[in-house]
């Protein structure tokens, strides 16, 4: 090896070291029903039919080029994000080293009377548990230091 390419390389290696790895975002199905989400940010995906008792879904968490955040938006009919149908919203950002997820709900509540909970794989980050599927009066914004792993939101958890 040359000593500039072992240079190149060193100089390589020390930045990917210092470049902090986040998880995914992933939403798994409890429910004795089918849900159906879509992913907003740049573009919009969907939908993905999540089967009751287990089905799931996961996406590496990224900085969306255009809106910088994305939303994963589920609802209870397999149409519901063109019908207006009640919605739940999983919502991350990244912030340098930093994650910032929040839970909400618009058009009504998809998941009243079945509990859902929005937590980081890693213990020391703030969670979200909404016992009976809609949101509790304080604020549905947390932030997590890195380093992050998955954000789990679970739906009749």
């Amino acid at each position: 090896m040359y000593p500039r390419s072992a240079g190149i390389l060193a100089g390589l290696l020390a930045a990917t070291a210092s470049v902090t790895a986040f998880g995914s975002a992933r939403v798994v199905n409890k429910c004795p029903f089918a849900v159906s989400l879509w992913t907003v940010g740049e573009k919009t995906e969907g939908p993905f039919v999540l089967c009751d008792g287990g089905g799931s879904y996961a996406e590496p968490m990224t900085m969306d080029p255009v809106s910088c955040g994305r939303s994963i938006k589920i609802t209870i009919s397999e149409d519901g994000l063109y019908t207006a149908a009640p919605q739940m919203n999983f919502a991350y950002n990244l912030d340098g080293d930093d994650v910032w997820y929040d839970l909400s709900d618009v058009f009504g509540h998809p998941l009243a009377g079945h509990r859902a909970r929005l937590a980081s794989d890693n213990c020391d980050c703030p969670s979200l548990d909404w016992l009976h599927g809609v949101p509790p009066a304080d604020s549905q914004v947390r932030r997590c230091y890195s380093p992050v792993d998955d954000v789990v939101l679970t739906l009749c958890a």
